[in-house]
């Protein structure tokens, strides 16, 4: 399997977040890290961002029989 290069405006797309907060995200470590791909380009490896999604859809998911207390 050969991983894919997405370019900034692809992966604001898929994850749904501004430039800058994927930028200020990336910083403090709470989103993966850009590849330098040329001397004026960036971008992220698929896999990793897939792998951000997936790991964002489970911390939002609720735990289970923690049903709601009245």
């Amino acid at each position: 399997m050969h991983d894919q290069f997405l370019r900034l405006s692809e992966v604001s797309q898929r994850v749904g977040l501004s430039r800058s907060t994927i930028w200020r995200q990336e910083r403090t470590g709470s989103f993966p890290k850009r590849r330098k791909i040329s001397r004026n380009a960036v971008a992220w490896l698929q896999s990793e961002i897939e792998a951000w999604i997936i790991s964002r859809e489970h911390a939002a998911q609720p735990a289970k029989g923690g049903g709601h207390v009245q």
